[in-house]
């Protein structure tokens, strides 16, 4: 579920007077994602996505969340667009919250991606990456290795009554994960965020990439490795080489990466499986049961981690030795 703020007519057709887009014909909640509160909106001029920005959502970031989008698409990759009104600022105020009205992409997502799919995924990521070297506003990775002991911490002791043992196995990995960590990698801007649910597709060719509400500065890689845990495990669990040579294999065509890079995916991995593992078992812990916000299973994510241990070098996730010395 993700309205958790309601909007009525009335005020979202004075919201919307600030826009040349003339009356409001419908609307409806979307019930998909988990930091936002976001509404399909149909006017007389087309269609837009509402987006409210809940409280988890720092205001301070939205300046670099909005320019980010505005300088993908001005670089012509297919993403939201900022609606400008008429005049002021994209920003307004709906509801008690900040809020953006944006273009509408067509498409659909993919609940079990093929390779194909993953091919288009890793070389659309890298085009992201090339993109944005000339992006000049910058926001630190606030969900990076240095905020992972802190998240666990603020579980408390109940990370066990989730998995028995859970407690020491986290607190084993972050102890590796803070010693292994590389700092020398390239850096730029971060997706940070995609999942499947944020890729569309239209007529079997990827349309376009949404919710950059995540997007930091990071090292390029390590974003690499977070697809790798969102798009190339089978529903059983087991990772699949085919889809993660295609990720690779994509990514590599758009954005070439260095040996250090190929040699550092397996730490990055175990990194980005911790990170879900972490965010998602502080969320089954501090939200009631009674909430409107569906919590994902940390577990998912715990069993990701463990695969991940055990990569013993990229070949694990398809890519041939001689292709990564090379």
């Amino acid at each position: 579920m993700a309205v958790y703020t309601d909007v009525g007519e009335a005020e979202l057709s004075a919201f919307l007077a600030r826009y040349d887009l003339g009356a409001l014909l419908s609307y409806k909640g979307i019930a998909e994602g988990v930091e936002n509160s976001n509404f399909l909106v149909r006017t007389e001029a087309g269609t837009f996505i509402l987006t409210l920005y809940e409280k988890r959502v720092n205001r301070d970031d939205l300046p670099f969340f909005i320019g980010l989008m505005e300088h993908l698409a001005a670089e012509g990759l297919s993403c939201p667009l900022p609606v400008p009104p008429r005049e002021g600022s994209v920003l307004g105020e709906l509801a008690g919250r900040p809020g953006a009205l944006f273009t509408f992409l067509e498409g659909m997502w993919t609940r079990r991606p093929n390779a194909e799919q993953c091919r288009e995924v890793g070389g659309a990521l890298a085009g992201m990456h090339k993109a944005t070297q000339g992006f000049a506003l910058r926001r630190p990775n606030a969900l990076s290795v240095e905020s992972w002991r802190p998240l666990f911490e603020g579980c408390g002791p109940r990370a066990d009554d989730v998995e028995p043992g859970l407690s020491d196995e986290i607190l084993s990995e972050l102890g590796a994960l803070e010693a292994a960590w590389p700092s020398d990698l390239p850096t730029g801007v971060l997706h940070a965020d995609l999942f499947p649910d944020n890729v569309f597709f239209l007529q079997g060719r990827l349309s376009g990439l949404i919710d950059f509400y995540f997007a930091c500065n990071d090292i390029l890689a390590y974003d690499l490795a977070i697809c790798l845990c969102a798009w190339c495990f089978e529903q059983d669990g087991a990772f699949n080489v085919t889809k993660g040579r295609a990720m690779i294999e994509g990514y590599r065509a758009v954005h070439p990466l260095s040996p250090a890079e190929l040699d550092a995916l397996p730490i990055l991995a175990r990194g980005a499986a911790m990170r879900f593992l972490l965010t998602r078992l502080y969320d089954w812990i501090h939200i009631p049961d009674t909430s409107f916000v569906t919590k994902k299973d940390p577990r998912e994510y715990l069993r990701k981690s463990r695969f991940h241990r055990q990569v013993q070098s990229v070949a694990d996730y398809g890519v041939s030795l001689e292709s990564a010395s090379a």
